[in-house]
């Protein structure tokens, strides 16, 4: 008999949450087959069997887990599963506590009336078989929204998940035969790029999300969920008007609280003259069928400095005397926000890897985002990373440093600047280009020389799609 651990799908997260079982209880699965579901703040993650085996669950859907967890176990030949309860519920023998389910204790079935964490009854009441289950993400946003279970259960699916919760948030709700708002939420998610209103950590940031007949306070901010507002006249005071963040943006704050507690960074930011590489993306994306746009230029671009400024795309490693690992080879992760909350995917082998393949990878992480269906291996590994700043008006924006990297790099949209042309003026499209660092790795002149490099590589584009590729 094998136990069936949860494994490390992060570093950000001290708890997953148990989506779905893939396989039934007492199915025998082969090693490598898929088993389980299981929901971080950035993705969902299959996780499959480390050995063949009989299945015999020990934690329900819906339920926390943590990291080293023993959830399940794997029966051989011979093997007994663990004991049984009268209601034939396996107990769990793993030594990690649950971090979800039932509080009397992991594998325990719920008493009449009672109800587990994470997995609600049906409409009918406890007991009554619907055997729906809401993860908790999802149904931390149907109680900040009050909305009516029933609209839940007549989604017709077995697993609820944030997503779903979100897209019925987003359609219009059946008046309630008593007159009540209940499921009427009002939704209103920032349009803003990534950076200081939204930061860039990994993970997706969730849109503000505010119950109807509560003060707009913070309207436009991201990741928050306004709780417990009382209407005007209430006698409530402000103090008693509580944002409560939602999964995400709380592993988004751990990451930023890190970066800010734990590297020391500096910022320089340039103006790039892109009227020529703007020019160039638009026939090569005709050429290479394949949208190419100033991002997917710099991330190019940006591969192509990794022998010359290797300490920019370095591991800084443990111990209290400065070390790096040398990175063998670009990967680049770039900030992808399409309205359903941000990532960061990481484009892998950016130097020695064609543009059009680049271009390609960029925008299958939109696609992906559009559902947010990243799996971990898709977020991770990055060792540089790009935010964009797209919005109007954003001269630039100071990115900060992940644990782990040296570097971030910021972009903002191209606009137009009027510049001297000889003896006259003319029109050209210019972007800036920040750089926060570590600065107990990186100087000032080292920043400025590597953004130097990065500016005349984009403003020379032939040139240096040449000779990277």
């Amino acid at each position: 008999m094998t136990g069936f651990p949860v494994p490390k799908l992060n570093n950000n997260d001290t708890t997953y949450v148990l989506v779905e079982w893939l396989a039934e209880d007492g199915q025998a699965v082969r090693d490598g087959d898929p088993v389980v579901l299981l929901e971080t703040s950035k993705a969902t993650e299959e996780v499959v069997a480390p050995r063949d085996g009989v299945l015999r669950r020990l934690l329900a859907e819906g339920a926390e887990c943590e990291p080293g967890q023993v959830i399940a176990q794997l029966l051989g030949p011979g093997d007994e599963a663990a004991p049984e309860d009268p209601a034939g519920t396996v107990r769990s023998t793993g030594s990690a506590e649950s971090a979800g389910g039932d509080p009397r204790g992991p594998g325990l079935p719920a008493a009449p009336g009672d109800s587990v964490p994470g997995v609600p009854v049906g409409p009918g009441g406890a007991g009554d078989g619907s055997g729906v289950v809401v993860t908790m993400p999802a149904r931390e946003l149907i109680e900040a929204h009050g909305v009516a279970m029933e609209r839940v259960y007549a989604l017709g699916r077995k697993v609820i998940r944030r997503a779903d919760v979100e897209e019925l948030l987003g359609a219009p709700a059946r008046p309630s035969p008593t007159g009540s708002t209940a499921g009427t939420g009002i939704t209103a998610t920032s349009g803003g790029a990534s950076g200081s209103d939204r930061p860039s950590a990994p993970g997706h940031v969730d849109g503000l999300s505010a119950t109807a007949g509560s003060t707009p306070n913070g309207a436009g901010r991201a990741g928050f969920t306004l709780a417990e507002a009382a209407p005007d006249g209430a006698g409530r005071d402000d103090d008693a008007e509580w944002i409560t963040l939602s999964r995400a943006q709380q592993r988004t704050a751990e990451v930023v609280e890190r970066s800010r507690r734990e590297i020391p960074a500096a910022f320089t930011v340039m103006s790039v003259d892109v009227t020529e590489v703007l020019s160039l993306a638009r026939d090569l994306t005709r050429r290479l069928r394949a949208l190419v746009g100033l991002p997917e230029m710099v991330v190019k671009a940006t591969g192509g400095l990794l022998d010359r400024f290797p300490v920019f795309f370095a591991q800084p490693g443990p111990g209290p005397r400065p070390r790096l690992r040398r990175a063998t080879a670009a990967n680049v992760g770039v900030t992808v926000d399409v309205g359903r909350g941000l990532f960061i995917p990481v484009v892998r082998d950016v130097a020695d890897r064609p543009l059009a393949e680049i271009a390609r990878d960029l925008v299958d992480f939109r696609k992906t985002a559009l559902t947010g269906s990243f799996r971990e291996s898709d977020l991770e590994g990055g060792n540089i990373t790009l935010t964009l700043h797209t919005s109007d008006g954003i001269v630039h924006a100071v990115p900060i440093v992940f644990p782990g990297q040296t570097c971030a790099l910021s972009l903002t949209a191209p606009r137009p600047e009027v510049v001297p042309d000889g003896s006259g003026f003319a029109v050209r499209k210019t972007a800036a280009i920040g750089l926060a660092y570590d600065h107990r790795f990186v100087n000032g002149r080292d920043a400025a020389e590597f953004l130097g490099e990065l500016r005349s590589a984009l403003e020379s584009p032939a040139r240096f799609l040449t000779e990277n590729g």
